[in-house]
């Protein structure tokens, strides 16, 4: 097949550029003549939230894709769909996750369905944004939604959400992959080392919220668990990811509740080659979202055969199966969090979860390969209705 994918790579950060970049890896490594045209600029830098949209990493995700679109420069706009008409695809892949690329993808969809068409799909990393979406998210987002032949998601709530918004559009669900191969760069650090930097005594047991903070994350309210749970456990909290907002504010948090001592904040931007170490040096990730569609830090976190406590939210419980590889538990709810990762470690769970993780590591490693499927298939069944 000739297929074509458009979204974020190196350098840019994050990961829906790591998920286009394995996805283009996979299509071409399965014999498909993929072409990959990638961003110019994301954002402008006034709106963006963090600190920047690079990517630091020494040894980051690449793969060779053609730099063409800025999506706020309609020129670039125009030059995509003739080098699009030029490849000739049999199916072109957009990326979406929030509604800032409205303009630049209506404008590309529309005019790649004038004769003769282009067979459109979108990828919906999150069909609305993770607060949920007003009336202007949800019309923009129809908007472009409504121009694709498909749309493949990754949770049962964003595929409800996409049918709401596109009723006439076909969907396919498909399992978010697993994002083992970043776990493969080596260690830039070793457990003892990270331990020693984070201020951990070398008994006590380590809890990892891992990723952007952002408010939805619910990082308060594991906040709050902590404070019951140290009454009972030798338990640190590691913070490891850059906050989209105020460290202070997390700080202050920390110490209205009396665990500033058992928390330690990595108030930055993760690189590669520092996410083995890390995760090894976890005893159980912690992600108590507020709201979600699926976690990518999940899918770090079973490919480094940890264990996950989490919130019924989202697409998470198709994930997260409770009480074979983590548990969950209500969202917005300190005590019932507090509760679900003292258990964990009094009635030690983890050897179970963990083992339970690593038999299932086979199936996680043919994820990338039913994606790659499903897209093949996909753009066959297109072909035979136009």
């Amino acid at each position: 097949m000739r297929l074509a994918v458009v979204g974020p790579t190196y350098p840019f950060r994050g990961g829906i550029a790591q998920y286009t970049t394995l996805l283009v890896r996979y299509l071409r490594a399965a014999g498909h003549t993929t072409f990959f045209y990638s961003f110019t600029r994301q954002y402008p830098a006034w709106l963006f939230p963090g600190r920047s949209d690079r990517d630091p990493s020494s040894n980051p995700l690449r793969v060779e894709c053609e730099y063409i679109l800025d999506p706020i420069n309609p020129l670039t706009w125009w030059r995509l769909v003739r080098r699009v008409r030029v490849d000739r695809p049999d199916l072109l892949l957009l990326q979406w996750w929030v509604p800032y690329w409205t303009p630049s993808l209506t404008v590309i969809s529309s005019l790649l369905k004038r004769p003769p068409p282009t067979n459109i799909a979108i990828i919906c990393h999150n069909v609305l944004p993770h607060d949920g979406g007003g009336v202007i998210d949800r019309r923009l987002t129809s908007t472009v939604l409504r121009r694709a032949d498909a749309l493949i998601v990754h949770s049962d709530p964003d595929y409800y959400r996409a049918r709401a918004l596109a009723p006439d559009v076909r969907i396919v669900k498909a399992f978010l992959p697993t994002y083992e191969p970043i776990l493969t760069e080596t260690p830039t650090a070793t457990i003892a080392h990270l331990r020693t930097q984070w201020g951990i005594p070398e008994q006590r047991r380590v809890l990892l919220f891992f990723g952007f903070v952002r408010p939805y994350k619910g990082l308060e309210y594991l906040i709050q668990a902590l404070a019951k749970v140290c009454q009972h456990l030798d338990v640190h909290l590691v913070v490891v990811g850059e906050i989209w907002g105020s460290l202070a504010y997390y700080q202050r948090y920390a110490a209205e509740f009396d665990v500033a001592q058992y928390i330690t904040f990595v108030n930055r931007y993760v690189v590669n080659e520092e996410i083995p170490a890390i995760f090894a040096t976890a005893d159980v990730v912690v992600l108590p979202y507020i709201s979600a569609t699926q976690s990518a830090v999940v899918q770090l976190a079973f490919g480094a055969s940890k264990p996950v406590i989490t919130t019924h939210v989202g697409g998470l419980p198709e994930v997260v199966q409770d009480e074979v590889n983590g548990l969950i538990v209500p969202p917005q709810d300190a005590n019932a969090l507090a509760g679900a990762i003292i258990r964990y470690f009094q009635e030690d769970l983890g050897p179970r979860f963990t083992a339970n993780l690593q038999t299932a590591a086979a199936e996680r490693a043919e994820s990338w390969p039913r994606l790659v499927q499903i897209i093949a298939n996909l753009a066959r069944e297109l072909q035979g209705t136009t």
